[in-house]
């Protein structure tokens, strides 16, 4: 057994000194002069709600739990049943311990396996052929057999460091995976319940644009019946009221269906409606907004990390291929006992052992494993090229939003004071119509700009909201300061 215990000290000491063979993976550092274009200090401003100036700050750190930057209750609340029992994030999580148990898995080929075996068996020696085995002259004897086998193969050439390096790759790929998943959830409920706002708000103007059709109907119907009114004006104003009415169904069935993806983004049927019900005043804009200069926009998109990672297991996965093109050592050892009774088990003349120590040199195989180097080496080159994907996109994605936050502003300033102008134009319209000074076709026209004019602001309102939230998404959401939920996996130590 010292002699075995010699030659496995002496495995293990190669296996440690022996190289790791392949490239040594680099993160990849921040693209130099990256940007997102010029950017103004803060948005113009709006005198109504929504309407407030945003300040853009550079580099200004994001909380976890971004959403609260809207400042509202009933959000908060159903983003935390969603994180809850949304099945996308339980699924994420699952993936994510997939990937480290695979990692450790993997980890334990670096140490030597033993087994241990104990058989038992009946045996009749050929009599004619043989002399009887067993000392009394029997026939029949009794064989009983206790082994310990060890086995190990030394990884001289990092074959198994670089399948571990490969592995733990995949799951901090996974892990961002997850990341984003958590981030996809919060921003598409903030989303879905902007919209609903949203919907809420345009069919309390549609309603609104109802009530007025209905009260100019009257107004034209009783001039009628005093002879001061055409049937043709009469007839038209009913036209546009049931036009108006018909305009607020599909708005209706909208909202339903909006309401039911809610609460399957919060994990429910449709028929568990959510109990929180939104409208944009119930939702309040954030006026300090981040800006990540480059570098930490690369730290902090989970797409970009998880790219990153991507990267990194194809490049292991290089030096797995030219470690399978090198001799591979395996040492293998056993001790055992064979009596023909438990007694004698422990008696030396029973006692075995062996120790055997392997070389394979792949000679000629037809180009496999060359081929497969470059397949993998390809591979890799695709996933720089992934990357760098990635990366564009993220900015692009960052600038756009940047972009549409300062429009939105701008957008919800003239929308403003598009409604006013319509609004008092409305009023004027109305006013001469009931002394029967005003035209009808002047009153449906000033209905008709308001009725747009007013959708046009509610949605201005709502594009400040949605592009807000797209812009905490677009900077990765936070996920560094979140203690929300727990992490899935224990971290993984570095294969390198």
């Amino acid at each position: 057994m010292n002699t075995v215990t010699a030659y496995m000290a002496l495995a293990l000491a190669g296996s440690l000194c022996g190289c790791v063979v392949g490239p040594d993976f680099a993160s990849p550092a921040a693209p130099e002069g990256a940007g997102y274009g010029p950017l103004a200090g803060q948005t113009t401003s709006a005198p109504i709600q929504q309407g407030e100036a945003q300040r853009f700050v550079q580099d200004m750190d994001m909380p976890g739990q971004w959403w609260a930057a809207f400042r509202s209750q009933p959000l908060n609340d159903l983003i935390e049943k969603a994180l809850k029992a949304n099945p996308t994030i339980t699924a994420a999580q699952a993936t994510l311990r997939v990937a480290h148990e695979n990692v450790l898995a993997q980890q334990g080929a670096s140490y030597p396996t033993v087994t241990a075996g104990l058989s038992d068996a009946r045996n009749l020696t050929p009599t004619r052929a043989l002399s009887p085995v067993s000392a009394s002259g029997s026939p029949y004897y009794s064989l009983f057999t206790a082994q310990l086998s060890i086995a190990y193969t030394p990884d001289v050439f990092g074959l198994n460091r670089r399948t571990v390096e490969s592995l733990a790759a995949q799951a901090e790929n996974q892990k961002f995976q997850l990341e984003a998943t958590y981030l996809s959830l919060t921003s598409n409920v903030v989303a879905a319940a902007v919209q609903e706002a949203l919907l809420h708000d345009l069919i309390g103007a549609q309603q609104d644009t109802i009530k007025a059709d209905t009260e100019i109907r009257d107004i034209i119907r009783r001039q009628y019946s005093t002879g001061e009114m055409a049937q043709a004006d009469l007839l038209g104003q009913e036209a546009v009221l049931a036009q108006a009415q018909q305009v607020l169904i599909p708005l209706q069935s909208q909202l339903i269906q909006q309401q039911h993806l809610l609460a399957a983004l919060a994990g429910g049927f449709p028929n568990d409606p959510v109990a929180q019900n939104f409208d944009l005043a119930s939702l309040h804009l954030p006026q300090d907004l981040p800006v990540s200069v480059s570098s930490r926009l690369v730290e902090q998109r989970p797409d970009i990390r998880a790219a990153a990672a991507s990267m990194q297991a194809a490049s292991a996965q290089i030096g797995v291929a030219i470690a399978n093109r090198l001799p591979q050592v395996s040492l293998t050892a056993s001790l055992g006992t064979s009596p023909n009774s438990i007694a004698n088990a422990f008696t030396p003349y029973n006692q075995f052992f062996n120790l055997a120590a392997g070389l394979v040199q792949p000679i000629f195989d037809g180009g496999t494993l060359r081929h497969r180097q470059r397949a993998v080496e390809a591979e890799f080159g695709v996933s720089v090229a992934q990357y760098r994907s990635t990366l564009i996109t993220a900015f692009q994605n960052v600038a756009d939003v940047l972009v549409a936050l300062q429009s939105d502003a701008d957008g919800l300033q003239a929308a403003v004071t598009s409604e006013r102008a319509a609004a008092r134009s409305v009023e004027i319209a109305r006013g001469q119509l009931r002394l029967g000074a005003g035209s009808y076709l002047s009153v449906l026209a000033a209905e008709q700009l308001h009725q747009t004019s007013r959708s046009a602001l509610v949605q201005a309102q709502a594009r400040r909201l949605s592009d807000t939230a797209a812009l905490f998404a677009s900077l990765g959401g936070g996920w560094w300061n979140r203690n929300d939920v727990a992490p899935a996996a224990p971290e993984i130590a570095s294969a390198n």
